[in-house]
């Protein structure tokens, strides 16, 4: 289980996180949907420390950390449990698919070379790149790139993997072949907090979905509760205008 209580983060005077709670159960998919500057990828990178907090507490699994006063031992840990995906993929380009995916088990894991190879390739394999091990970032399409860092994700095992906007820089066309791989992450199992304007995907695979503004939790609940019956009229907002289709009384 993941849990998030009271986060606070704040850039100069801009406050982007306003006390936030979340709680995440094991296995559980949740979506975080809300507008540009509505603090839900400011959220991920906090629970795994790419941003540090103001104010706050995490526990996940049996590890409990004050966001303000956390140590690099604590953060280290909550590293170790986590995994992130990235909008631009974050790969290096001077380093195969099979390498990129080695990289964190070796350096960050230490896991032996052959091991970590092992692993890699099983990872590569789920995700649908068996033969591209050997080939370079500027020899792959942006949704194979993509898929790389899933499967790097995926090789370290982690209890939760946090997706920032997965899809936000793929072609359209390259954009299902990406959202296949994570639903089929999300059918064995595996803890997941994505942040996507998917809302076909959010629909299908959440378990639950978050609705931010205005760095705010507005509403949660069911894919079918947000999406076919939202309580709250900001949520009615943002939905008919990433879906004009829909027809709520605001």
């Amino acid at each position: 289980m993941i849990e998030v209580k009271g986060v606070h983060k704040a850039f100069g005077k801009n406050e982007v996180l306003k006390g936030v709670d979340v709680h995440v159960n094991k296995g559980e998919v949740v979506v975080i949907l809300g507008p540009s500057g509505s603090g839900k990828t400011t959220l991920l990178r906090c629970i795994n420390f790419l941003e540090k907090a103001d104010e706050g507490d995490l526990l996940i699994g049996e590890k409990y950390v004050d966001f303000k006063h956390a140590s690099k031992k604590d953060i280290l840990e909550v590293r170790r449990k986590t995994a992130m995906v990235f909008q631009s993929y974050n790969l290096f380009n001077n380093k195969t698919a099979i390498e990129n995916v080695m990289e964190g088990l070796v350096t960050a894991r230490k896991v032996p070379k052959r091991e970590a190879e092992e692993i890699s390739i099983k990872m590569l394999d789920k995700v649908g790149l068996s033969d591209k091990y050997h080939a370079y970032p500027c020899q792959l399409s942006g949704g194979q790139q993509q898929r790389v860092g899933i499967a790097r994700a995926l090789a370290l095992n982690p209890e939760v993997i946090l997706f920032d906007e997965p899809t936000s820089a793929l072609d359209p066309e390259l954009v299902g072949e990406v959202l296949s791989v994570m639903k089929k992450v999300a059918k064995e199992g595996i803890t997941m907090i994505v942040v996507t304007h998917e809302m076909s995907f959010a629909y299908d695979i959440a378990s639950r979905v978050i609705f931010m503004d205005g760095g705010v939790i507005v509403e949660e609940g069911s894919p079918k509760d947000i999406f076919s019956n939202p309580k709250e009229d900001r949520t009615k907002q943002f939905l008919k205008r990433i879906l004009p289709d829909l027809s709520y009384s605001i």
